[in-house]
């Protein structure tokens, strides 16, 4: 586990780095070049591998990064490697009974779409927010419609004291008006991983973050 970086400067960029977007790339390459563009976090998720699968390839990319890595879904397997922590949706292992359990320092982190879900999200505990879609994507076929910049803002709002990236189609241009609303970072998916250039793609993702 990685404690490199205090959490609110690992939100600041997170790449997530899916293998079904991703395809016949390798991921941690992809986590490297995310890395030398100015990521500050990145996420490995693999919805079909199974736990050894899954297990070897978050070993392959932490060896390939200094960043704090965190797993999507799979608390067993965040901790079995290591990890710096694990990314819990609605219907994941509960956040409240991980917190019970989990290392000093294990970041726990819940998705939340509406007001309701950030309430409970932080209630249960988690560490941080993950909040979208912020726009229309296609890498999660159950996001739901996308809440723009004043749903995030809104959503953001009920859970105050919880730091909040936003996700789901985030682009460059979308990144300002992000911040402004509160976002603590945003989190993305094909804004690197379908780039030409991943590596230059994180790197304008962050000068709009630092921007």
């Amino acid at each position: 586990m990685s404690d490199s970086a205090p959490l609110a400067d690992a939100l600041r960029l997170v790449v997530i780095l899916d293998a079904g977007v991703a395809g016949a790339r390798d991921l941690a390459a992809l986590g490297a070049s995310a890395t030398a563009g100015g990521a500050t976090m990145l996420q490995v998720r693999a919805k079909e591998a199974g736990a050894r699968a899954l297990a070897e390839l978050v070993r392959r990319v932490m060896a390939a990064t200094t960043l704090p890595v965190v797993v999507n879904d799979r608390l067993d397997v965040a901790l079995a490697t290591g990890a710096a922590g694990c990314h819990l949706g609605q219907d994941d292992f509960p956040i409240d009974a991980a917190r019970a359990f989990v290392p000093a320092g294990f970041w726990l982190g819940g998705s939340a779409g509406t007001v309701d879900e950030a309430r409970r999200a932080a209630s249960a505990g988690a560490h941080y927010l993950g909040i979208g879609p912020a726009a229309a994507t296609a890498s999660k076929a159950d996001a739901g419609e996308a809440i723009g910049v004043e749903g995030f803002r809104r959503v953001r709002a009920a859970a105050p004291g919880v730091p909040a990236v936003a996700i789901g189609g985030v682009t460059v241009g979308l990144v300002p008006a992000l911040v402004a609303a509160g976002a603590a970072g945003v989190a993305v998916i094909r804004a690197v991983l379908d780039a030409p250039d991943p590596e230059a793609a994180t790197r304008a993702l962050r000068a709009a973050v630092d921007g």
